[in-house]
């Protein structure tokens, strides 16, 4: 193979050179006018006018060179080139000076580097000739491009890969599955570097492919997933058309075989066995069986039905979505007693088909299911299960209304004993008798109170009460002709006075309690005791209403203002009821049109407004009223002002503030003891042993010239505030009723001072008190400066004693 591809590049090589020979040729350009030239060049400014030009043949070099020397490309030459060496020649462009060599001489271009083609097809650079003595330009700089010459160097490569595709199971032969495509680099305008042919190296028993598109197709057309799913097919690509000496490459093609419905379900077993107990409720799932499908996805997809006539009746079929497999399921009540095994059969079928495989077989399959029937014991049944009676309601109290049956449907056919819920008859108007199911009445039956009443009977086995049925009975009370016919209402009715003869007066109706099967027919007739009755008539509709009309010429309510008229109704019976209602009558005042203006016999006496005289009465009884309310208020002012006359003093004027400390007994104007001996004089409100009386006090209009006792300030158990108390409270409440005066923000609280006080304490506050048996004569120990202080307490002291002596 190598000395193939050798032979070949030197054919082509040399085929090169024999294109090189006989394609040569003169490129001849004149230099004439501005535009091919430099502006300023002098070599072009001259007055003759010279024809110049290049000559050299077309360049190409051949990529990817491996040899040693440099790789001659071409040659370029000036026609004014004489060989005398006179002429430099120079390039410039892509790659000159590195890539591509001049020979300055001889213009010989060199490749000195090995160059690629898929990279760079080409080379563009300018030539220049120039004297080599005055380095001025001969000629007009030309461009000229050197060509890389293609060789076979690149393989195809599959550049989408890897490749998946699919074909469906049992396509026909040539089905195309997909295309796949190899790229090749080489030059496609040049040789056959680039034409890719394609063929199968692994795979070529089941698929092939296009050699000129890539595109694979089914070779076989059994294709079938059940037996193979996937295929990797390996698909080679070959440059040079498929000849020898071409480079190629390959890749692997997944081909996955898809399923079409080709299979029919089946079922794994051909009977199976379920047991269900006879007491099951309708919807009871009694198992599940699956067909089974070689298939998948929506091909497996299937649905199930019952194919008997006996399993249609008593068992449904459903399909579970999900496991697609079938329900059965209860239809009907099952009964041990009647049969003990069913037989079903379930046929499954796909819920898709396709056509195209319609004569491989039917795609359906059938099974046997055997339902076992559990005997259990079950409560009695009502036979036959009518839940309707009926009983006149004049029955006597023990009267028979009807009679229910219950059975055992077990074999042993136990006794079954009735009984009534209780719950459902509080008022316990039906008995019934256990052994038989009699329903007898318990009470007086009334239809128009109850016209129908529905219990509940029970029926259990005699030996097991917790077998219980239970079976609703309605009964229905017949109605009786027991009650007389009634005025639907009270009626009333009125008449004017200047009524005439045969003047409809009114139309009344009558109700009864009682339902005749024929319905209603009433008779209606005036009472006998108003056989003498002139003034009014009453005539039978026959539509069970009567119409009451007036008999004479005018009334007088003066005489007569009402009039009773007794009416006589009957119904049809049997037997035949009636009774007695009245109508009253009244005789009215109208106007000319007939309207009704007054019905009383007195109206006329009564006026629309007061007389002049019970004004004047009303006027002077709510004047008295106002002066009694003056005076009231007038009292109750003077009763307040002469109550706060009797105080002896405001309390505002009895709180005294001192805060200052005296000057001893030098010190006489610093303060004024006046003001504390003259303190208000409780004894009108204190009642304490040892006080003075209210007949002992200093009289007030005489300064007082004694000091009580200010004795230390101790806690005594028997102390009383309650006359603190009192006295405040009183003066508060007096405030709070006197709406005359604004109230004033004077009052203020005082405590007592502790006992833990180091100086014992001098406070008035708590000092009435005569009985005190405190020694002031420390007093006299504190200095010059309470010398006054302590003759005054001791003084007072003496006194006291002297009295009490």
């Amino acid at each position: 193979m190598v000395k193939g591809l050798q032979g070949f590049l030197w054919t082509m090589l040399l085929l090169f050179c024999a294109i090189q020979e006989l394609g040569a040729w003169a490129m001849h350009t004149a230099v004439e006018g501005p535009g091919l030239g430099q502006p300023g060049d002098p070599a072009l400014l001259a007055g003759s006018r010279v024809k110049r030009g290049w000559v050299w043949n077309q360049f190409f070099v051949v990529e990817e060179y491996t040899g040693t020397e440099p790789l001659y490309v071409g040659k370029i030459h000036s026609d004014s080139d004489e060989g005398d060496g006179s002429i430099k020649y120079t390039i410039s462009g892509e790659g000159a000076g590195t890539i591509f060599l001049i020979d300055e001489i001889t213009g010989d271009i060199h490749a000195t580097e090995r160059l690629d083609r898929e990279q760079k097809t080409f080379y563009t650079l300018r030539a220049q000739a120039r004297d080599r003595q005055t380095d001025q330009l001969l000629e007009p700089e030309s461009e000229f491009i050197i060509k890389v010459q293609d060789i076979n160097d690149s393989e195809p490569r599959f550049l989408e890969g890897p490749y998946i595709g699919s074909v469906a199971e049992l396509s026909p032969i040539g089905t195309s599955v997909m295309q796949v495509m190899a790229s090749d680099a080489d030059d496609p305008t040049y040789g056959s570097s680039a034409r890719v042919v394609y063929s199968v190296l692994e795979g070529e028993q089941h698929f092939t492919v296009d050699s000129k598109t890539g595109v694979i197709r089914t070779a076989v057309a059994d294709l079938d997933r059940e037996t193979q799913d996937r295929y990797e097919v390996v698909i080679r690509a070959t440059d040079m058309a498929g000849q020898l000496g071409g480079l190629s490459g390959s890749t692997t093609v997944t081909i996955v075989v898809t399923d079409v419905n080709d299979n029919p379900p089946r079922f794994p077993q051909k009977m199976y066995q379920f047991s269900v107990v006879e007491t099951a409720p309708v919807g009871t799932a009694i198992g599940r069986v699956k067909a089974e499908d070689s298939d998948v996805g929506e091909n497996t997809d299937m649905t199930y039905q019952v194919k008997d006539e006996e399993g249609v009746e008593m068992f449904k079929v459903t399909t579970d979505s999900n496991t697609q497999e079938a329900v059965i399921t209860v239809q009907k009540p099952l009964d041990y007693e009647s049969r003990k095994v069913h037989t079903v059969v379930v046929e499954a079928l796909n819920k898709f088909v396709d056509p195209r495989f319609v004569d491989l077989g039917t795609f359906r399959d059938q099974t046997i299911v055997r339902v076992s029937v559990l005997d259990v014991d079950e409560p009695p049944e009502f036979r036959p299960p009518s839940n309707l009676m009926e009983v006149q309601e004049d029955a006597h109290v023990g009267s028979v209304v009807g009679v229910v049956t219950a059975l055992d449907p077990d074999t042993a056919n136990h006794p079954v004993r009735y009984a009534i819920d209780r719950s459902t008859d509080t008022e316990r108007i039906f008995d019934i008798d256990a052994n038989t199911g009699a329903i007898v009445t318990g009470k007086v039956l009334d239809r128009e109170t109850a016209g129908w009443h529905n219990i509940t009977v029970l029926a259990m086995e005699a030996d097991n009460h917790s077998q219980v049925s239970r079976a609703s009975l309605r009964i229905r009370i017949l109605d009786v002709n027991d009650n007389p016919p009634e005025l639907a209402t009270p009626y009333e009715a009125a008449v004017c006075e200047d009524a005439k003869p045969g003047q409809l007066i009114h139309t009344i109706s009558v109700v009864d309690r009682d339902e005749p099967q024929s319905g209603h027919r009433f008779y209606f007739t005036l009472a006998p005791e108003a056989t003498n009755n002139h003034h009014f008539s009453l005539l039978d509709i026959k539509d069970n209403t009567a119409a009451v009309h007036t008999q004479r010429m005018g009334f007088n309510r003066q005489e007569q203002d009402v009039y009773l008229l007794p009416i006589l109704v009957v119904d049809s019976g049997p037997p035949a009821l009636s009774s007695t209602g009245t109508l009253t009558i009244r005789v009215c005042g109208c106007d000319s049109d007939g309207a009704i203006q007054s019905c009383n016999s007195t109206a006329y006496v009564v006026s629309a407004t007061l007389s002049p005289g019970a004004l004047i009465a009303l006027l002077v009884c709510v004047l008295i009223l106002v002066v009694l309310v003056l005076l009231i208020l007038t009292l109750k002012r003077h009763h307040k002002s002469h109550l706060t006359a009797e105080d002896d003093e405001d309390m505002r004027d009895n709180v005294i503030k001192y805060n200052d400390e005296g000057g001893g007994e030098q010190d006489t104007e610093a303060y004024d003891m006046s003001a504390l001996r003259s303190l208000y004089d409780f004894s009108e409100i204190k009642g304490g042993d040892g006080g003075v009386g209210p007949g002992e006090g200093v009289p007030s209009g005489n300064p007082p010239s004694e000091l009580h006792a200010l004795p230390q300030w101790v806690q005594s158990p028997d102390l009383d505030f309650s006359v603190f108390r009192d006295y405040i409270c009183r003066k508060v409440e007096q405030a709070d009723e006197d709406l005359s005066v604004p109230p004033y923000d004077s009052f203020q609280t005082y405590a007592f001072e502790g006992s833990d006080s180091p100086v014992p304490s001098l406070s008035s506050i708590n000092t009435w008190s005569s009985g005190s048996e405190q020694d002031f004569s420390y007093l006299g120990g504190w200095g010059p400066r309470f010398r006054q202080l302590a003759a005054l307490y001791t003084g007072r002291r003496g006194e006291e004693d002297s009295e009490e002596s």
